[in-house]
């Protein structure tokens, strides 16, 4: 048995664990607190310098931070919109399709930038510090077409964890979009996880975290192992973490 495979088995035995205590001590409070510490997080890899109290009062109490830009309140106030759909659509028992894709993009650059939210973008663009080239612009649509068949051809037989990761890893290296990549895909790694019935994968924002993630992506072009198992870590993690929640308070 692989690294990897010891891995998922022991997130399925933590997830079984996990099912049986949400049955009667999961409540609001807690999924509220991990949606506000995912979005920080998230948030926090592209840059944005709110802390997690700050993004906790501009989210839950509509509060403005002296010294902040407009931007990252709107980045914070738009990653909790987006949170908020994804939690719809897996209530909703709706399949992942393109048009969820664009309408999660639209609410993470709502405000920021109206011309380009869902919209796939119509210019070349480089990645700053990465040798990674986003396809030309003519491209993106038949690659996000063969993104959406792998995902049909593979949502009913790759474990939900590896089909989360690979669906992350694919949505970046395309970069379909002029900004907010990074933040779409982590939202669609996790649509795919709560589907599925796992807690938010929450990737740190800090510099090691941040880096190891960056890496890990970095490599996905040619090997791909690295960077499902840092996903698949970081959902164990998660998985401990909602279960030492749950069962000490």
């Amino acid at each position: 048995m692989t690294e990897t495979e010891t891995l998922l088995q022991h997130i399925d035995e933590l997830k079984i664990q996990l099912d049986a205590l949400r049955s009667e001590l999961d409540n609001a409070a807690i999924r509220d607190a991990l949606k506000i510490e995912f979005l920080y997080e998230s948030n926090r890899i592209e840059g944005n310098t709110l802390t997690l109290r700050e993004t906790q009062l501009v989210i839950q109490e509509g509060m403005t931070i002296s010294g902040k830009s407009l931007r990252e309140h709107l980045e914070a106030i738009n990653q909790q919109e987006a949170i908020l759909f994804v939690e719809d659509i897996v209530a909703r028992k709706e399949a992942f399709t393109e048009s969820i894709l664009k309408q999660v993009h639209a609410l993470v650059l709502h405000g920021i930038d109206r011309e380009n939210a869902g919209q796939y973008l119509r210019v070349p663009v480089l990645i700053v510090g990465s040798s990674h080239i986003p396809p030309q612009p003519f491209l993106l649509q038949p690659l996000m077409e063969e993104y959406f068949v792998f995902y049909t051809a593979h949502q009913n037989i790759l474990h939900p964890v590896v089909l989360a990761a690979e669906l992350q890893e694919r949505l970046a290296s395309i970069h379909p979009f002029i900004d907010g990549n990074g933040r779409t895909s982590r939202l669609v790694m996790n649509l795919i996880l709560l589907q599925h019935g796992y807690p938010l994968a929450i990737i740190g924002g800090d510099y090691d975290s941040r880096m190891a993630y960056y890496n890990a992506l970095e490599k996905a072009s040619t090997d791909k192992s690295e960077f499902i198992t840092l996903i698949a870590n970081k959902v164990k993690q998660n998985l401990e973490r909602y279960i030492k929640i749950l069962t000490t308070g």
